[in-house]
């Protein structure tokens, strides 16, 4: 088993039309006004921009952003990540319910040397940790999306 490896996937339901939501996940400069883990967002040009994240542990990850399909029809948003996370993340978007079901999948290397260090003893903490940043991403989004 590769201790540094990741396959994370997370399921959001909202009351919200799958259009408005797929505009919202478009616009990654507006993640630190609805979700509190996402510290910084900056564009560096129209399909790439650098990234900071912090959620409960005491660590920052910076990425770099290139977006690798971003496709209105079927609503998918998807990124190559590079920076102390290499691999690549996908937003998909669809109807349910009267709302929308948004399906998060991101598979990741960890390159930041500390956590390297710390793979096997951590890995629980660091698992845990995502679930908590996605938990806040989707009570952020379900509030911004209600307050637009």
């Amino acid at each position: 088993m590769d201790w540094n490896h990741y396959r994370f996937t997370s399921v959001w339901e909202l009351p919200a039309p799958p259009d408005a939501v797929y505009a919202a996940l478009q616009r990654a400069e507006d993640y630190p006004r609805w979700w509190p883990q996402v510290r910084e967002v900056s564009r560096v040009d129209d399909v790439t921009a650098t990234a900071r994240f912090r959620s409960f542990l005491p660590y920052d990850l910076v990425l770099t952003l290139r977006q690798r399909r971003g496709d209105s029809v079927p609503r998918t948003l998807e990124a190559e990540m590079s920076g102390d996370l290499d691999g690549w993340a996908r937003w998909t978007v669809v109807p349910h319910e009267g709302g929308s079901r948004i399906v998060y999948e991101q598979e990741a290397e960890v390159r930041k040397a500390l956590l390297r260090r710390l793979a096997v003893p951590g890995r629980l903490v660091f698992r845990a940790n995502h679930t908590l940043m996605m938990r806040a991403g989707r009570r952020g989004l379900r509030a911004w999306l209600r307050a637009v």
